[in-house]
């Protein structure tokens, strides 16, 4: 994976898969460490650490290529995002925006994402502002990919989707006994500004998947476009981090907790996610990251000894389920692929 060949087919999707994995060890690594600290500290710190990984290992990557050790891009795919005459014919110059406008896209997404999701899930609660910031961002995706790409999202990504966030919902609670009619749970408990902010975080994720793809069509490399978008944000990130209470990074679990958020839940998620989205629709890798509530959840079971409800374990199988309806072959012309870009 560390060479420039695109990830195809299954490799993609379990790339797409592992990335969630990482995503989901978020809370569960706060919770074990118990470090007390803003969420907005935590959040810079994550992206500055995780994004300036990621920066590092594409600026070596491009020094690399320089001294000749690997070609730029995929092949046939020059520096300037222009396609040579080797170039597969998913490679092209579809998109007029500069490529620095379309990296600073990314990085205004990576940077709006978490202030947005955490005010959202501190205006409606928990779970109604996952449920809408998740369940909204395939959505925002496909609407943003359709305009950009010019691509609709086919059937059966909107039938598997519309299972998975069912499956979402089931396991927050939202849908359920214990979910209905509670002020904390229920959409009716949650102000205009909460949902706003929820949404806003959907459109963000939208934002910095589909900039990366564009730049992937472009002939860049899951490494060189990760780098750029979170090396950039990385730098950005810092003036913020100072500008909050900082003592909870100088303490042992709170720099293990900043290492663990970057280096496994930004730098290897993301190296994951490019690599995914290289193979596939930006629409087919939102839906599949919706594997990180199911991984989570998961995670609080066997980690953190939390208990589910019977509705919650339905919501499990349910979501599994929209999840193996988008990453399995679509007939004979996708067989072994699932959505591919």
């Amino acid at each position: 994976m560390w060479n420039n060949a695109p990830v195809r087919g299954t490799g993609a999707i379990l790339a797409v898969l592992a990335a969630a994995l990482c995503f989901a060890t978020t809370g569960t690594a706060r919770e074990l460490s118990g470090v007390d600290a803003d969420t907005v500290s935590v959040g810079a710190a994550r992206v500055l650490i995780g994004g300036g990984l990621l920066g590092a290992i594409a600026l070596f990557s491009a020094v690399r290529r320089r001294g000749g050790v690997v070609s730029p891009g995929v092949s046939g795919a020059r520096s300037d995002g222009t396609v040579g005459a080797g170039a597969s014919a998913r490679v092209r110059p579809r998109h007029r925006a500069p490529s620095w406008f379309v990296v600073l896209v990314g990085v205004a997404g990576v940077l709006a994402y978490q202030p947005t999701f955490f005010t959202g899930t501190r205006l409606n609660g928990v779970a109604v502002g996952t449920v809408l910031a998740l369940g909204s961002a395939p959505i925002a995706t496909g609407i943003l990919n359709a305009v950009l790409r010019r691509q609709r999202p086919d059937l059966r990504w909107m039938i598997a989707t519309a299972v998975a966030l069912l499956g979402v919902a089931l396991v927050s609670g939202l849908i359920g006994p214990q979910g209905a009619g509670d002020a904390s749970n229920g959409i009716g408990g949650a102000g205009i500004g909460g949902v706003a902010a929820s949404l806003g975080a959907g459109a963000s994720y939208a934002l910095y998947a589909v900039a990366s793809k564009i730049l992937l069509d472009r002939g860049w490399s899951a490494v060189r476009a990760m780098g750029a978008v979170f090396g950039v944000a990385a730098v950005l990130s810092l003036p913020v981090l100072l500008m909050t209470p900082t003592a909870w990074l100088w303490t042992p679990a709170g720099a293990a907790l900043a290492l663990w958020l970057g280096v496994i839940t930004v730098t290897l998620a993301y190296l994951l996610f490019g690599w995914g989205l290289g193979g596939l629709r930006p629409t087919t890798v939102a839906t599949l990251t919706l594997a990180e509530p199911l991984a989570a959840t998961l995670l609080g079971l066997v980690v953190l000894g939390e208990r589910l409800s019977t509705v919650a374990v339905v919501g499990l199988v349910v979501l599994a389920l929209g999840l193996a309806i988008v990453s399995t072959p679509g007939g004979p012309r996708g067989r072994g692929r699932a959505s591919v870009a």
